[in-house]
């Protein structure tokens, strides 16, 4: 009797030590139940109202898909649209031939009307070319009626408006008519619209070698303003050209970024591999390597600095350079090491100090990876359900995507009235470019200069009305889907490793195909508690979206007020958004073990936690730390590689790299894609872990380790965490 009555004292001491009674503020301890053995396998449906909403929204959302995809274009999107509200370059219109934009008074185009309304306040018109050469509509008049420019009306026609003849109209009558431009400039396409033909000798801008120029009426102007003009489209534009590039240092790159993330893929194999048999040893390994890393990375910054010391122009700031794309033009700045230097010198000094405090308490997060390590080669089909995941996160994003491009795209072409005079009552509101001309507006003495151009699509029916709200839905039910396919993996990988922590005798008592298992069970009961719970985290997080929207439109407004709320609210919604996750984790858990709706989870998972509170603050939290690590080092190690071959610094494939518009391309790709490989593999270790450790205390609490209520742990676990053998 005295081993037992032992079991019994020691299994009071732990209850003692973790704040848990039969008479606790969170809640009893769970009792002893002979017949418990993991997952119960008598349960009903969870959460059926929120399970019918669900399947509701889905019908809905695919109803809205159809109905964007009948009524949207994504043409009117890609394709550039004239005043008139039709596409350039669109197959069996009067456009087909004219596939680019001409802006009749690019000047026009420095106005803030620009960036207000999306579109440049002067008539534009598709065309088939660009115009070649400098000419006023005056100049050309004057060659006709001289008879010294053979074909200037010829030339000139070719960008009025169609059906215009009458080339000797006074030039006032022309502009204020809107018949032809008031000048032609050299220009070029540039994503389909023609943009003056730009160029730089020894910092000065031309045009056809040409600094100045007169207008149509005589008045001096000189390529800058062109220039700045321009700088109104392209401005909006610049994204797009950047795009391009971009695509085309894929289309350079991708095999090498392929193999890289190939080699992310096998060390990140690898690792579990190794970690399976030797959990310690890679751990410090981990944890050393880290640590060298960053002493590494100091050495390198300190060395640069070293060396920019005495390069003319690195003493430059970084905010006197501005933005630019080109990486190496930051890696020649001081600043840029400094910033480096201080940062990873940071980052060296936390480690350390992380290492010292948590030292003793780095064994029980290695017994805990150890067991995690055992279970997933039990279970070895659960590092590949990540791959579910993805192709599920994959289809909803694609699907939000397309929904939301049509939706943009759909209605008629609305115009609005665009004046260059602010004051001007009319400005922004609705007209009919066939009728402007008669209207009271265009006669209006404020409005003086104002025309009727092409806007946007839209229209006056009731999907148009509610087009807003329509792609708010879009975005809310996308987070949905999203978390409930990260939530469905997560009440699947627990149903799973749970299955192993409660077989009293493993391998041989684990059931036959856990992970498959645990996914039929949690489709068939508890579809209606992921979205439940996913439901109330995507609610937050659009929240927080809505929010970041408001302060990017408040930004340079000088209210401190608004500035403080709003800074306070995206605070308060970022606290709640990460404990809703939280919470939510571990909620999956006590659905796929118990088999309750998620609110009761929620509430047994977060009083199970609180009376087990020290634990969880020091064992469940040091491990993601680890596992972050390994992430890290991961990607670390393959983002080093790749940095060494596409700045061409390794002498065996110097001549391999292709020569790229940005280096950071594959750079970021396969930095960010060997982390994202790595976190996959790695989050099916997270949530076994998670798991095991809700099981452990669970564990602790059922049982006191004695021969009629033995620990389901392993002798390893329970003799690591310091207490007596369990019986067996």
């Amino acid at each position: 009797m005295a081993p037992h009555r032992y079991a019994l004292t020691s299994a009071a001491a732990v209850r003692s030590e973790s704040g848990g009674t039969s008479s606790s503020y969170y809640g009893a301890p769970h009792a002893f139940d002979p017949s418990f053995r993991g997952p119960v396998r008598s349960r009903s449906c969870t959460d059926v109202l929120c399970c019918l909403l669900f399947l509701f929204v889905l019908l809905s959302y695919g109803a809205l898909g159809v109905l964007a995809w009948l009524h949207g274009d994504p043409r009117k999107v890609l394709l550039p649209t004239d005043s008139r509200g039709q596409l350039c370059g669109q197959p069996g219109t009067v456009n087909q031939d004219r596939p680019l934009l001409f802006y009749f008074n690019l000047l026009k185009c420095a106005n803030p009307a620009v960036l207000i309304n999306l579109q440049c306040p002067t008539t534009q018109m598709c065309v088939s070319r660009c115009p070649n050469r400098f000419v006023t509509y005056s100049e050309m008049q004057l060659q006709q009626r001289l008879g010294l420019g053979r074909g200037s009306w010829e030339e000139y026609r070719h960008f009025c408006r169609p059906g215009f003849s009458n080339y000797s109209k006074p030039v006032s009558q022309v502009l204020r008519d809107e018949d032809c431009p008031s000048m032609l400039v050299p220009s070029r396409p540039v994503f389909q619209r023609c943009l003056p033909d730009l160029s730089s000798h020894n910092g000065t801008t031309t045009v056809a070698n040409r600094t100045q120029f007169v207008d149509a009426l005589e008045n001096p102007r000189s390529v800058k303003e062109l220039h700045d003009a321009a700088r109104g489209i392209t401005g909006l534009l610049d994204t797009r050209e950047m795009g391009l590039k971009v695509m085309e240092d894929y289309a350079k790159s991708w095999f090498w970024i392929l193999m890289g993330l190939l080699l992310a893929l096998l060390l990140s194999l690898l690792f579990i591999l190794v970690l399976r048999f030797t959990a310690g040893l890679m751990l410090w390994l981990i944890v050393v390597s880290f640590v060298l890393l960053l002493a590494y990375g100091m050495w390198l910054c300190a060395a640069e600095l070293s060396r920019l010391k005495d390069t003319p122009g690195s003493e430059v700031t970084i905010s006197e350079v501005g933005f630019h794309t080109d990486l190496q033009l930051y890696l020649q700045l001081q600043q840029t090491w400094t910033i480096l230097l201080v940062g990873v010198g940071v980052m060296e000094a936390a480690v350390l100090l992380l290492l010292v405090v948590m030292r003793r308490r780095m064994c029980v997060a290695i017994a805990l990876l150890r067991e995690a390590s055992k279970a997933v080669g039990q279970i070895t089909s659960s590092l590949f359900y990540p791959v579910v995941t993805f192709i599920l996160l994959t289809v909803c994003i694609s699907y939000w995507a397309i929904t939301s491009l049509h939706l943009t795209s759909s209605g008629e072409a609305v115009y609005r009235v665009m004046s260059p005079d602010q004051s001007c009552p009319h400005a922004n509101s609705t007209c009919t470019p066939q009728t402007f001309g008669r209207s009271v507006v265009h006669s209006a003495p404020s409005c003086a200069g104002s025309q009727c151009l092409f806007a946007f699509y839209g229209g006056e029916t009731l999907l148009h009305k509610h087009l807003p709200r329509l792609q708010l839905f879009n975005l809310l039910v996308l987070l949905w889907l999203l978390n409930f396919s990260l939530a469905l993996q997560r009440c699947t990988l627990a149903g799973a490793f749970s299955s192993y922590y409660w077989a009293r005798r493993k391998p041989q008592d684990i059931p036959p195909c856990p992970l498959y298992s645990s996914f039929t069970r949690t489709l068939r009961y508890h579809t209606g508690s992921l979205a439940f719970g996913s439901l109330l985290l995507s609610v937050v997080q659009l929240l927080r979206i809505i929010l970041e929207y408001l302060q990017a439109k408040l930004t340079g407004l000088d209210n401190p007020v608004s500035r403080f709320i709003l800074c306070c609210l995206r605070c308060c919604f970022w606290c709640l958004d990460r404990f809703l996750r939280y919470m939510s984790n571990n909620a999956y858990i006590m659905v796929a073990l118990y088999g309750r709706n998620f609110c009761t989870s929620a509430r047994e998972a977060f009083f199970l936690l609180m009376r087990n509170v020290v634990r969880v603050a020091v064992v469940d939290r040091l491990t993601d730390v680890l596992l972050f690590l390994g992430k890290v080092l991961i990607a670390a190690a393959v983002g080093a590689v790749a940095f060494l071959f596409f700045t061409k610094k390794l002498p065996l494939l110097q001549e391999e790299a292709p020569q790229l518009n940005y280096v950071w391309v594959p750079l970021l790709t396969v930095a960010l894609g060997s982390y994202l490989i790595a976190h996959g593999f790695f989050s099916v270790y997270t949530m076994c872990v998670d798991t095991l450790f809700l099981c452990f205390c669970d564990d602790l609490e059922r049982n006191d380790g004695s021969p009629e209520r033995p620990y389901f742990m392993s002798p390893e676990l329970h003799r690591i965490l310091g207490k007596p053998k369990p019986w067996h």
